[in-house]
């Protein structure tokens, strides 16, 4: 009887060898959103049995009609995505090993999360992250595949460390608030998240099974709702801060945001750096005599003054019902403590 992945390396492009490099390869997916969720499964599925899944946030009802790992059950539950996410994909290919962590990458623990992948896939929400990524590939020389998508389009862009230009060739700076499309104004359709996961997937098999060199550094484009897909040549800035002076400002923490506006929800996120871990159960324990709080191994959920606060263990907090992020860190002192 054929093989699991008998399908797969009857390619020409994969193989037998392939197929074992795909089995001993180790990757991190960085969001495990919809795209994030696309793609780790995706992987999963191809044999790749080694996957870090990082991602900050929890499961929530109206990510269901596009994150593929996830059922109203986590919804209820708030179960953390990359918690939930390992499981899953433990239904899926029991032997792996599939690391979830509840944790919002930065400057500050970045090397740990990341130390081990061999390639690194962007299903994140935010440019201060993905210029972080940038700066971690390029100074590590660990490839990393940049997608995204908003409404009914979205784009990928391999980046290869000493091949091609960097993420930062492409866009020399974060772009000022309001001034690119979100998805929380746009939307997102899910085929358009399926489509653009399926370019980076794609691109990640070829790296992973030593076809680097088949892999184009431009940037790929879909606009799925009118079926049609180019490619834009990303030439490599001579002065670009990063993969030619050397700048890795993100990565040092020299820049970088402790508040964050989330994709897709009226939120922010605050993470005051430097802060002790808080002790859930005690802070769950003053608030429950208020009926306020709702507590798991991994976070305590809250109402205060109409927001919904998720305080997780490493003192980072998403507070739901404000996009202030002044107004966000105010409330995080008052119930929390800074």
């Amino acid at each position: 009887m054929p093989g699991r992945f008998d399908r797969l390396r009857r390619l020409p492009q994969i193989g037998d060898q392939g197929g074992e490099r795909l089995t001993r390869a180790r990757i991190a997916v960085v969001g495990c959103g919809a795209l994030g969720s696309h793609l780790s499964e995706t992987l999963a599925r191809c044999g790749v049995s080694s996957i870090y899944l990082i991602d900050r946030d929890v499961v929530e009802p109206s990510n269901l009609d596009r994150q593929t790992l996830y059922d109203e059950e986590d919804a209820r539950c708030a179960r953390p995505k990359a918690v939930a996410a390992a499981e899953k994909l433990r239904k899926i290919c029991s032997g792996g090993n599939f690391q979830p962590f509840v944790a919002d990458l930065d400057s500050t623990n970045a090397a740990e999360l990341l130390s081990g992948a061999e390639l690194i896939l962007d299903g994140t929400d935010n440019f201060a992250t993905r210029f972080l990524l940038n700066d971690f590939s390029v100074a590590r020389g660990v490839p990393w595949i940049h997608a995204g998508v908003v409404g009914v389009s979205g784009c990928v862009l391999p980046v290869l460390p000493r091949r091609g230009p960097c993420y930062r060739c492409y866009l020399p700076e974060e772009p000022p608030p309001g001034a690119a499309e979100t998805c929380d104004v746009a939307g997102v359709l899910p085929t358009a998240v399926a489509a653009i996961a399926a370019l980076a997937a794609t691109s990640a098999i070829a790296i992973l099974v030593g076809r680097e060199n088949e892999v184009a550094t431009r940037l790929a484009t879909v606009d799925i709702w009118r079926g049609r897909m180019g490619s834009i040549a990303v030439p490599r800035r001579e002065d670009c801060s990063v993969c030619v002076r050397g700048q890795y400002d993100y990565l040092s923490g020299l820049k970088g945001t402790a508040r964050t506006r989330l994709c897709g929800q009226r939120a922010v996120q605050v993470r005051p750096l430097g802060i002790a871990r808080p002790d859930l159960a005690e802070l769950a324990g003053r608030l429950a005599g208020r009926g306020l709080a709702e507590h798991n191994a991994y976070m305590v959920r809250f109402e205060a003054e109409g927001k919904t606060v998720s305080l997780f263990s490493d003192g980072r907090a998403i507070i739901h019902g404000t996009d202030d992020p002044a107004a966000a860190r105010s409330l995080y002192a008052r119930y929390v403590g800074l």
